[in-house]
């Protein structure tokens, strides 16, 4: 592929570079002589000759030459190029007219070297020649050539020939090449920086901030200081550079084809303005702020005053039907969502308070769930349950023992009379239970009320007794604080004689249940004696019964004692036959309970990392929506005359990669779910072995002193490969981390810290240099 952007070559050069110079089949099916442009003089040409012929068919040369030469065919290349830039969207299998003047136009120039790059070739065999003669490596050349673009035209540094990758840029090239693009971007924050570095370490430095700053500002998102300017390594500056030339302005013919006048441009700016109102999020009127309410809406502006709803929710997830008068009260009596508020104003209000609590209980039970109801291993269903039955247990109890705690008042908090609350009582006490309406209250208002209401006339006595304990309004506030210190302490003297004989009871109490504990114990060991001697006593009357007939009582006892122990062994025997299928059994079961209890908490742990990886990508998917959003608005300010077949055909290249790339992974997957499966069941299968070869050992190693010795050493032989497979284990660990290392040595290589060190020593040299001379010259000043 032989392209130049301006000149002309002769039938024989042309002929030569065409036989010579071809693309490799596996990497694009494109002929080179629809691809081959002109070159403007013979010495590039016999440079292209060289190039060629050195690299045989496995070369890509790349000339961007820019020559400005008069040429025979100058005028007839501009004839059949017409007027202005052609644009070609370029993708690997896109055949090009090999007359056009493709290189004349830098968003051409910038596609091809991004198609460039995509080649799968390696990097010494795609070069790139350009009007300084140097050669670049291909993952190069589109920085350099995007760097030398933006600086073309102005005063720049002059980049060395031997400088062939971003590697050997120096601090002075990429201060430059970024303030420039910082320029072409956005003029105005460029202005204010220089593209020359200081002498002095401390200006460097402040410089190095400016472009870091500068640079955020733009909208770069990785790290950068004053030692990715001073300090650099390859990949940051790659980085940078290429989000520096993502951001610059591209040529487009839009705002040539655009209509002039007065009127067209106050069109546009209507129309700028009404999408960048579509683009605000709507709010409720009474959400907005007061300076944008006349704007934005028309209307009077509401109070938010929400009201609460009744709402029919579904009820499929739950799998229960609801009751048949329910059913009937949704379809006949409940009104429409917008018919429920009382005025139309608080509709949006009602609605959004509603979503907003629900949407606050969905979050909240699925945080409880995931942090605590799945460590119960209980259903959704089971867990609310439980949960409710709790609930309901600890209000019992704190109304019981709210209930069984006397209230107690501030004396200073007393305002109205005594006689007024018993008088209220008694009015509550003589009225009809039809005078008054029951109050409207929640489930757990009455059940207070019904659980703890105690009998009026008790709370009337009681009320009317404190009542006539108050003190009359006709005494002075000095008697009534007297009277009352009076009985303070009379009441705290009783309380401490009640305190001093509750301890005594309560000690005597203590000494009475101990005695207690201990009759009962003597009475239970009385009651066993009994007992034993009631069947002692027993067998012994009907051992003296026995005596009269002595002889055939005793051989009655003899044939009754044979034939039991007859029945004994028969018994034993049976025993033994069902005792060996039950320990069987015992043992799988218990096998089995242990292998669930292992899957059960396998699994749980599963479940919590899906959950968290749930989280993790719902988080994820927030933020490419976002980007979506932006990506969206990006893509309605470009040109709607782009061709879609380029894209189309790169989208369906990186859809097969995909593809391949998710088969193989797919593969690798169920090779290793395969292997780990295998590992498992022969782990099991040896655990299991080795238990029921140790136990039949171990027990003719009693017997046998070979089978001792025999035994000794299977344990022996499980210990060793046990520690055999667990080194075997640490050392694919250790192989693992050893590459791990490898990398991070490699990437540490690519970072040039040494260089970086030995720089930063040199500058920090020259720190102390400069300040010994503004010490010195503050003191001779």
């Amino acid at each position: 592929m032989l392209i130049n952007e301006f000149g002309c070559l002769r039938k024989g050069d042309k002929s030569v570079l065409v036989k010579n110079l071809r693309v490799p089949d596996e990497n694009a099916q494109l002929d080179a002589s629809k691809l081959l442009y002109h070159i403007a003089s013979s010495i590039n040409a016999r440079l292209a000759n060289a190039y060629t012929a050195a690299g045989a068919d496995e070369t890509l040369v790349i000339f961007d030459c820019y020559n400005d030469e008069p040429s025979a065919k100058d005028h007839e290349r501009r004839r059949r190029a017409g007027v202005g830039a052609t644009e070609y969207k370029l993708t690997l299998n896109t055949p090009l007219p090999g007359r056009e003047a493709v290189m004349k136009s830098t968003s051409n120039k910038t596609q091809l070297l991004r198609l460039l790059c995509t080649y799968d070739l390696p990097a010494d065999k795609i070069l790139l020649v350009n009007h300084m003669d140097c050669i670049v490596k291909h993952e190069e050349a589109d920085i350099i050539s995007y760097m030398l673009e933006a600086a073309r035209g102005t005063h720049h540094t002059e980049v060395a020939e031997d400088v062939q990758s971003v590697k050997q840029f120096t601090s002075e090239l990429i201060v430059e090449a970024v303030v420039r693009c910082v320029r072409v971007i956005n003029p105005a924050m460029g202005g204010g920086l220089s593209p020359l570095l200081p002498p002095g370490m401390s200006a460097r430095f402040r410089v190095g901030m400016s472009l870091a700053q500068a640079c955020q500002d733009l909208g770069y998102k990785g790290e950068i200081g004053y030692q990715t300017f001073l300090y650099s390594n390859e990949p940051e500056i790659r980085s940078l550079l290429m989000f520096l030339v993502e951001k610059l302005p591209r040529e487009s013919a839009e705002a040539s084809d655009q209509p002039a006048g007065k009127s067209a441009v106050l069109q546009r700016a209507i129309a700028a303005q009404i999408k960048a109102q579509l683009a605000l999020p709507w709010l409720p009127p009474n959400c907005r702020l007061p300076l944008l309410c006349k704007t934005q809406s028309a209307g009077p502006s509401l109070s938010f005053r929400a009201q609460p709803l009744s709402l029919p929710y579904s009820t499929k997830s739950t799998g229960k039907t609801p009751p048949r008068e329910v059913m009937e009260y949704r379809r006949d009596v409940l009104l429409p969502v917008t018919a429920q508020p009382s005025h139309q104003g608080a509709m949006v209000a009602s609605l959004l308070q509603q979503h907003t609590a629900e949407l606050s209980a969905a979050q909240e039970w699925d945080s409880e769930w995931n942090s605590q109801g799945l460590l119960s291993r209980l259903t959704p269903e089971e867990y609310r349950s439980r949960k409710l039955t709790r609930l309901h247990k600890r209000i019992k109890e704190q109304l019981r023992s709210a209930s069984s705690d006397p209230s107690q008042e501030s004396s200073s908090g007393v305002s109205g009379s005594s006689s007024d609350l018993a008088q209220l009582l008694l009015s509550f006490q003589g009225s009809a239970p039809g005078d008054h309406l029951l109050p409207k209250g929640t489930h757990f208002t009455h059940t207070q009320k019904f659980t703890f209401t105690q009998d009026p006339g008790v709370l009337v006595q009681q009320m009317a007794a404190v009542a006539s304990s108050m003190p009359l309004g006709g005494k002075s506030e000095g008697e009534v604080q007297a009277s009352q210190q009076e009985e303070l302490a009379s009441l705290e003297e009783k309380l401490q004689q009640v305190a001093l004989h509750i301890d005594q009871l309560t000690d005597h109490m203590k000494q009475m249940n101990l005695t207690v504990a201990q009759v009962t114990n003597e009475l239970k060991d009385r009651e066993l004696g009994n007992q034993e001697k009631a069947g002692t006593r027993l067998v012994k009357k009907q051992t003296v019964d026995l005596l009269p007939d002595a002889e055939n009582n005793l051989a009655k006892l003899q044939m009754l004692v044979e034939g039991s122990a007859q029945r004994v062994v028969s018994l034993a025997s049976q025993w033994e036959k069902h005792r060996t299928p039950l320990i069987e059994e015992h043992r799988r079961l218990k096998e089995l309970c242990t292998n669930q209890d292992m899957e059960s908490s396998r699994q749980l742990s599963e479940i919590k990392e899906l959950h968290e990886k749930i989280r993790e990508s719902a988080e994820k998917a927030k933020k490419k929506e976002t980007l979506y959003k932006q990506l969206i608005a990006e893509l309605e300010n470009l040109p709607k005359d782009v061709s879609r077949s380029a894209y189309t055909l790169r989208i369906l290249e990186i859809v097969g990669n995909i593809k391949k790339q998710k088969e193989e992974i797919t593969k690798i997957l169920s090779d290793t779910k395969e292997l780990q499966k295998e590992i498992n069941n022969l782990t099991g299968k040896l655990d299991r072995t080795f238990a029921v070869t140790d136990e039949l050992v171990f027990k003719d190693a009693k017997k046998d002193e070979s089978v001792r010795k025999s035994y000794k050493y299977l344990a022996a032989l499980h210990e060793n490969c046990n520690q055999l497979i667990q080194t075997i284990e640490d050392t694919g660990t250790i192989l693992r981390e050893i590459r791990d290392l490898e990398e991070q040595i490699e990437t540490e290589n690519g970072n040039k810290t040494v260089a970086n060190l030995e720089r930063i020593l040199e500058d920090y040299k020259a720190i102390r240099e400069e300040n010994i001379a503004l010490a010195s010259k503050v003191r001779e000043g």
